[in-house]
């Protein structure tokens, strides 16, 4: 199992992430290249550093006041082995797991790769769907978009639909 991933940065306490505070990992590498990202310098893969899940993981315990964490992008589902493996790591923690992602859920629940479904059965908020420039509203909280939903992912998966959080 790989034990680093690509980022592009790390924000160490955020509170426009996700409820509560939260540490933020900006992967390195995006497919979707949305007309007017927020975070253009995240869509090459190959820029960006490795870090090591463990060293991170590190720096998640030493802040008491954390919430949960974030992974956003680029997209985390381009690196979901170590992805998964960190959330799971967190959620022993007792923190929570929220994923920004550039797909829907529906379309994540079709790609069926072991190391993709593992990392979103780890995610508890998941934020969906491409950013979309003509859509472009920043009244909604921890959304760009009015097409991005804020998701719950235990129950959507329990009930077999989308649950909004």
């Amino acid at each position: 199992m790989k034990n680093t991933v690509r980022i592009s940065g790390i924000v160490q306490e955020s509170i426009v992430d996700g409820k509560g505070l939260r540490y933020t990992i900006f992967t390195q590498g995006c497919p979707h290249r949305c007309k007017g990202c927020h975070n253009p310098q995240t869509h090459n893969f190959h820029s960006g550093t490795e870090r090591e899940i463990q060293a991170i993981y590190q720096e998640i315990c030493q802040n008491p006041l954390l919430s949960g964490i974030t992974f956003s992008g680029g997209e985390p589902f381009c690196q979901p082995t170590p992805l998964a493996k960190l959330a799971e790591m967190v959620h022993k923690k007792g923190l929570n797991v929220t994923t920004y992602t550039g797909y829907t859920l529906e379309q994540l629940c079709t790609i069926n790769t072991p190391d993709m479904q593992a990392l979103l059965k780890q995610t508890d908020i998941l934020i969906d769907g491409k950013f979309i420039l003509e859509q472009k509203d920043l009244s909604f909280p921890f959304r760009g978009s009015r097409n991005q939903r804020i998701i719950d992912v235990k129950q959507s998966l329990k009930q077999n639909t989308v649950v909004l959080a």
